[in-house]
């Protein structure tokens, strides 16, 4: 935890998001990155960031492709 900071980091060593092309659309509705080996709506992510930022924190992500993605979320204390 960094000085008056709260942050939460999820990670997984999965397909990855190929943020070159697909920066502008992770945390959009009914967007989907991998539609032929997972299940999904498209909304988990759009709804986690409506969330965070309803609190008042910030989401960020890091992804390479084939070798996973992390998210950063983090609070204000």
């Amino acid at each position: 935890m960094v000085q008056n900071k709260l942050t939460l980091t999820f990670k997984d060593n999965g397909l990855g998001i190929d943020l070159d092309k697909k920066s502008e659309q992770v945390f959009g509705l009914y967007k989907r990155f991998h539609p032929e080996t997972a299940e999904g709506k498209g909304m988990g992510l759009f709804m986690v960031k409506t969330q965070v930022e309803t609190l008042g924190g910030k989401i960020n992500v890091a992804s390479e492709v084939h070798k996973g993605t992390e998210f950063n979320i983090e609070f204000d204390l």
